[in-house]
């Protein structure tokens, strides 16, 4: 499986045939930078989306309509993005799982909110936040977690799922900062490898992992520091 990341909270995983975007953000993505965003589509098969705010729904629209890639996001998430041309949806909600060929997606709980401001300066409530668990057929399972602030029962989602790879927001102000994230990491899970996001789009937000790697004391070895536009093969 080759996992990369684009900045912000945006991942593309490609295993088995499959490219999966997470939480496309690339127009309008400071991080993003200088890649271009038709080779970084081409070929994608399913888009994965953790919430509804604009930094996560991102380039979904456009993306599904160039390339016909299936859309799993919350029922109320998918409704707004049916309404505005997205046609091939598969809708969740927190706790349900989208079986797709050869891997599947379970909605968890996330703590963050999740709403989008329209053109007309009119705002919709798009459902749960959400992390997303992917259970991939012949490859390790991946957990990404949405925005989210640590909480108790992200022990129930170690005893369910058992994540090795995750993708864990670092950058405070609007989720988990470094130093929290790094307790989330090592008082609930068991990861492999853990990829910090969410970090170094905007100038209000963290600009660097410091505080998360060193909140990560004896477990540093684990963290993975991509630049965007940087993947890893697992």
């Amino acid at each position: 499986m080759k996992i990369t990341w684009y900045g912000h909270s945006a991942f593309g995983l490609e295993f088995n045939d499959h490219k999966v975007l997470i939480d496309p953000f690339f127009s309008g993505n400071p991080s993003f930078g200088e890649q271009d965003i038709a080779t970084v589509i081409a070929g994608t098969t399913h888009i994965v989306l953790t919430h509804g705010h604009g930094d996560h729904v991102g380039d979904t629209i456009d993306i599904a309509k160039k390339t016909s890639a299936k859309v799993l996001a919350n029922a109320d998430l998918c409704g707004w993005l049916g309404y505005r041309g997205v046609e091939n949806l598969d809708p969740g909600n927190t706790g349900g799982t989208l079986f797709q060929e050869g891997f599947s997606v379970t909605y968890v709980q996330a703590q963050h909110s999740s709403a989008m401001i329209d053109e007309n300066g009119v705002s919709h409530d798009l459902g749960h936040s959400n992390g997303v668990v992917l259970h991939i057929e012949g490859q390790k399972t991946v957990y990404h977690m949405g925005d989210t602030d640590i909480f108790g029962d992200m022990a129930l989602i170690q005893e369910l799922h058992a994540p090795q790879i995750a993708m864990v927001p670092i950058g405070d102000r609007f989720t988990m900062g470094g130093n929290v994230a790094a307790l989330a990491c090592r008082r609930y899970f068991k990861f492999d490898t853990i990829i910090p996001c969410h970090y170094g789009t905007f100038p209000i937000v963290d600009q660097t992992a410091d505080k998360f790697i060193a909140g990560m004391e004896g477990d540093k070895d684990k963290v993975l520091v991509l630049d965007p536009g940087q993947f890893s093969e697992f």
